[in-house]
């Protein structure tokens, strides 16, 4: 393959990078610096090692600094967090294409802990200024990539639910992942929470600390596992790079279940996915149902030549941040405009009916609406319902409703 495919997780403790059918994994320190004379940029431990040697100003935090739309002044200039994490990640990209000789990328695929709308736009714009059109690059949900890492290992290992345990200085979070086979296509559902029982991995450095982990863990472990068949579980993050410290909690796990370690999972996932877009045919034939995807099928029953249809806009298991839907529909002896919302579990669908109100009052079937249905994450759609008149015989009034729907 003459062109670099690549999956980068981004976090604000560190950052790891892996190439599509390659084992080596780059893990970074999220972490930049700006030399203080020159204009010189480093990141991960040789930014640490520069700003301890007194020459550099280090950020951190970059993810976080981005989503509150923060800044840093560095020698007296002002630097956008966008701009920082661009130049972040225009540096630890450049490890691999080093690595293998390579000065492109065909496929791009970041994955992070949260998706909101500030992120991922900064996400676009550091892939295109490493020369990546925006249609090669992909952003995508940890849950995601936990969901193509699993899928690409043996079916065994997936036939059952997969649980998943991450351990970081951020959190500690529990995923779990399940198959639902279908009449004509299978689903996939993952789902993860975040724990309260999260520590400091720091805690793990004495021997007291480590025995209160392990039981934290434990404690953990057979809240959230009894009365479930796990075909595998899976452990990844910082904090279980060493398991010594862990020893009942291990033992717990390893009881009749298959338990297995990858620090680099996440990043790894992202490669597989974004190996896949290389493909003529996709190796994945699921839905898939996670974080960053819509839970929901929205549609709206219409007539058209005569006979009554249904006319879908957003699909369960799209992506809720870059689906936008448009639709023109002529409403008939009624003032509002109706929409069927319908879950994976379709004896909860509901009907959504947003009333014209403003609109001028005209003859019957004389009115063209334009109905436009986006997402602001996943459980809110965001409408825009324009009066777009009827051709010359009532000009559009331009009147617009907007109405953010909670499915």
């Amino acid at each position: 393959m003459e062109e670099l495919v690549v999956g980068i997780d981004l976090c604000d403790g560190y950052t790891q990078i892996n190439c599509a059918e390659e084992e080596k994994t780059w893990t970074i320190p999220t972490v930049i610096c700006r030399h203080k004379t020159e204009d010189l940029w480093f990141v991960g431990e040789e930014a640490y090692a520069h700003t301890l040697k007194g020459d550099g100003l280090i950020v951190d935090k970059l993810v976080k600094l981005v989503r509150k739309e923060g800044h840093a002044t560095l020698v007296e200039i002002r630097y956008e967090a966008k701009e920082l994490l661009k130049l972040f990640i225009e540096r630890a990209a450049a490890l691999p294409m080093r690595e293998y000789g390579k000065d492109k990328i065909s496929q791009l695929v970041f994955t992070v802990n949260w998706l909101e709308p500030r992120l991922i736009e900064a996400l676009y714009s550091c892939g295109e200024a490493l020369g990546v059109s925006r249609e090669q690059i992909h952003i995508e949900s940890h849950s995601e990539s936990f969901i193509y890492y699993i899928l690409s290992q043996k079916k065994e290992i997936w036939t059952g639910v997969v649980g998943m345990f991450d351990l970081s200085d951020e959190k500690l979070r529990y995923y779990e992942m399940k198959v639902q086979r279908g009449m004509k296509k299978s689903t996939v559902v993952a789902e993860c929470e975040d724990l309260d029982e999260g520590f400091n991995l720091d805690i793990l450095g004495t021997a007291s600390g480590g025995r209160l982990a392990d039981t934290i863990l434990c404690s953990c472990a057979n809240r959230i596992m009894q009365k479930k068949s796990y075909s595998a579980v899976f452990l990844t993050g910082k904090g279980f790079e060493n398991r010594d410290w862990a020893e009942d909690f291990m033992k717990l796990l390893c009881t009749k279940r298959r338990v297995y370690m990858e620090t680099a999972l996440f990043s790894k996932g992202a490669a597989f996915k974004a190996l896949d877009y290389t493909q003529e045919r996709t190796s994945y034939p699921f839905t898939v149902i996670c974080d960053g995807r819509l839970k929901h099928t929205i549609s709206m029953n219409v007539l058209h030549k005569g006979q009554e249809t249904s006319v879908v806009l957003a699909g369960a298991g799209e992506n809720w941040f870059d689906r936008v839907a448009t639709v023109d529909v002529i409403p008939d002896r009624q003032d509002t405009v109706d929409f069927t919302v319908t879950p994976l579990d379709i004896r909860r669908k509901k009907q959504v009916s947003i009333k014209l109100e403003g609109f001028p009052l005209r003859p019957e079937r004389t009115t063209k609406v334009q109905v436009q249905v986006s997402f602001l994450d996943d459980k809110t759609m965001d409408v825009k319902i324009k009066d777009r008149g009827f051709g010359e015989l009532f000009p559009s009034s331009e009147i617009q409703i907007r109405q953010e729907v909670m499915l």
